[in-house]
């Protein structure tokens, strides 16, 4: 794990700053009523099942998913930790203060606010460079020890969780696909918005 002491100021803002937009892109997406990203329905899903709250829930499956990261010896950077954290509280504490939309006009709003917080939190988040998050660890590791291309690994994972949550209960709609489609080129944006040159003109290989 990078040395604390000798991380910048501009990375730890970037990190920070990335987690704090997506936990509230979260809450905003999940009280706009109109489906969550494919992880997010499985803490959906088990939040319903349990009577937990959704970022709790978003805690445990992290630290879960990281444990995961053991026998395969992926190695959690400062980020990996804060990003298990964080996010979940944030979500917790923005759906206090969020109302629930009931209305269409704000059911959109408040998904396009979501996307748009989860796009800047994640491009400001991966600008930092500060280890990956536990689920894209996990997505990184099988995409190296099987061959595959990243495309279909995330897939594979993704899809298998969108199922799970989806027969706990978890919210599956239209910005469950507005996620799944919009959420790459949202990112590569907020790159290109934040200055992030070098991320922005990047590719996963396919």
């Amino acid at each position: 794990m990078q040395t604390i002491l000798k991380i910048s100021f501009q990375r730890w803002f970037k990190l920070l700053a990335g987690l704090v937009c997506f936990g509230i892109g979260i809450a905003f997406m999940k009280q706009s009523q109109l489906g969550l990203s494919p992880w997010e329905v499985l803490h959906d899903g088990l939040a319903r099942a349990s009577g937990m709250q959704i970022g709790t829930v978003s805690i445990f499956i992290g630290i879960l998913v990281l444990l995961l990261w053991i026998p395969i010896r992926e190695k959690p950077g400062i980020g990996t930790i804060l990003n298990i954290l964080i996010i979940g509280t944030v979500t917790n504490l923005m759906l206090l203060v969020t109302p629930l939309a009931s209305q269409l006009p704000l059911q959109i709003f408040w998904l396009v606010a979501g996307l748009l917080g989860s796009g800047l939190g994640s491009a400001l988040y991966l600008g930092s460079r500060l280890g990956a998050g536990p689920r894209d660890g996990l997505m990184m590791a099988f995409y190296r020890r099987s061959g595959w291309s990243i495309r279909l690994v995330r897939s594979m994972l993704e899809s298998s969780v969108l199922v799970v949550g989806w027969l706990l209960g978890g919210k599956i709609g239209v910005g469950t696909l507005a996620f799944a489609f919009g959420i790459g080129p949202l990112i590569q944006f907020m790159f290109r918005l934040i200055g992030d040159h070098d991320l922005a003109s990047s590719r996963n290989r396919a």
